[in-house]
């Protein structure tokens, strides 16, 4: 996953600390491994979600001219969106919906327990 986010350009690179992606909220997380896990299934070049991530971005910069909370993930969200729906794969309220759906579970509700460790 580091040459994804390292082939981003700064642009459009997510918030990071110590050389890990953060993420404020489990949707996060699961948006982005959404798109990691299309772009390494075939789906599409990493490039292509790169700049349609960089336009949703210039867009929102454009259109905002006060200092609101940047939000990346938003932005990240809207542009795997416009980019299933350009493939004709998903339409952007399709996605929108999935994401939804998604952050509404419990943290470690898709889990299997048939290992042996701790959990949290």
């Amino acid at each position: 996953m580091t040459d994804i986010i390292s082939a981003l350009d700064a642009a459009a690179q997510p918030p990071m600390a110590n050389g890990e992606v953060l993420f404020d909220e489990p949707w996060q997380g699961r948006i982005f491994g959404m798109a990691v896990a299309l772009h390494e299934g075939g789906l599409f070049e990493w490039r292509e979600f790169q700049d349609q991530l960089i336009s949703v971005i210039g867009k929102a910069d454009e259109q905002s001219h006060d200092a609101q909370e940047y939000t990346y993930y938003k932005h990240f969200q809207q542009a795997l969106g416009e980019l299933l729906a350009q493939k004709g794969v998903l339409g952007s309220s399709e996605v929108d919906f999935k994401v939804s759906e998604l952050a509404q579970r419990p943290h470690g509700h898709d889990h299997v327990h048939d290992h042996p460790h701790v959990h949290d």
